[in-house]
């Protein structure tokens, strides 16, 4: 497994997480064998948003004896009325909710306060400017919730939140079909066929600049739907008209700035165990260029995927290191002090780069890389 630093937060996370929504309608017993599974393979991180009693009490037992192995991410507004699941802005309902939570899941505290389900910027204002935000920072302040998050499926909302400074982190969809899209606050919009049925190119810009944003400031991403609520890994279903492996969609939405960890939610035992095949395997399957290139009405030409097809570099170079940090650091008056600092202690720099064009020839969305190695060389000096 491997583990990654949840944003600011400083906690050591596993890249692959658990997406709990996928042990309902289990008995108490599957889901502690599930979490035995998860634990054996290295997982640490867990998001819960589903309000269900039976599945809360169940994950508690589950955590029974081992609360400390685990980093839990719990959602705040998300409660149970007439037998269902309802979000709310409620500030008493939402407190009630949280200590239902607490006291299923047999513990005194959560390392992620999740805000839940912001996508309207009048919700957002609602939540800032309300008592929700207030409770979260109460709940902070008694150290029931260490770090605040918010979970969203609109670029724009989801800066707006994080620029505020108020949130650690933030749950986010992520996948390369929603990536295409402008942004919304409809989330149905995201898996509607309807909206690839047109010709889309290239990373819509402000989810690009979101994940660059939360990776300056330190504001970690995990990710929900990286399988797009699984059409991505169905031939006939996928908007690509090709299908995608859990590996190909892992690898993409962890290579995306700023991501920490993807919540799979797994429903079965071979679910758990395709999203653990990240963890081992090789470059070839993890390769979701395969998906992705070649497509008529999807392209993502002259834009840099972070998919590493340009290594190996004669000068010995990481390219795609180095445009990650020159993407992060270009729309900045000044060279933030991170990213300086991470492009610093590179074994190589942009101005090592011989302009031998090897590696636009291997790249499969004709990037032109060595222009991009002299605008970095120039950015950071070096």
């Amino acid at each position: 497994m491997e583990y990654r630093t949840l944003g600011r937060t400083g906690l050591k996370v596993s890249a692959i997480a658990l997406g709990c929504e996928g042990f309902m309608n289990r008995t108490a017993a599957a889901v502690r064998a599930d979490f035995d599974f998860a634990l054996d393979n290295g997982i640490n991180f867990l998001d819960l948003y589903a309000s269900n009693p039976e599945l809360r009490s169940n994950i508690g037992a589950a955590l029974a004896g081992r609360r400390e192995k685990f980093v839990i991410q719990g959602h705040l507004c998300s409660v149970w009325e007439a037998g269902q699941y309802l979000r709310t802005r409620d500030p008493q309902k939402t407190l009630a909710a949280f200590e239902d939570l607490l006291a299923r899941l047999g513990t005194d505290y959560l390392e992620i306060g999740m805000i839940h389900y912001v996508d309207a910027e009048a919700d957002l204002r609602k939540v800032l400017d309300g008592p929700v935000l207030r409770l979260a920072q109460k709940l902070k302040s008694e150290g029931r919730i260490r770090h605040i998050g918010m979970s969203s499926h609109n670029p724009v909302v989801a800066r707006m939140a994080a620029e505020t400074g108020a949130i650690d982190v933030l749950m986010f969809s992520v996948n390369p079909c929603y990536d295409l899209l402008p942004p919304s606050d409809d989330a149905d919009k995201l898996w509607a066929g309807e909206s690839y049925a047109r010709s889309l190119h290239n990373i819509d810009p402000e989810r690009q600049q979101l994940y660059e944003f939360c990776e300056r400031e330190g504001v970690a991403v995990d990710v929900m739907k990286a399988y797009g609520g699984g059409d991505l890994l169905s031939d006939a279903d996928s908007p690509f008209g090709r299908p995608m492996t859990p590996v190909q969609c892992l690898e993409y939405a962890l290579t995306r700035p700023g991501v920490a960890a993807v919540m799979a939610g797994c429903r079965s035992r071979a679910e758990m165990q395709a999203a653990l095949a990240w963890c081992t395997a090789p470059a070839a399957e993890r390769d979701y260029t395969q998906a992705l290139a070649g497509l008529d009405r999807f392209s993502w030409e002259g834009h840099c995927m972070y998919c590493g097809h340009c290594a190996p570099c004669t000068a010995g170079i990481d390219i795609a290191a180095v445009n990650k940090y020159y993407n992060l650091a270009r729309a900045q008056d000044e060279v933030p002090e991170t990213v300086r600092e991470h492009y610093r202690v590179l074994p190589h720099h942009a101005s090592e780069c011989t302009a031998c064009g090897r590696c636009k020839k291997n790249c499969p969305f004709g990037v032109d890389i060595v222009g991009h190695m002299r605008r970095a060389a120039a950015k950071f000096g070096y």
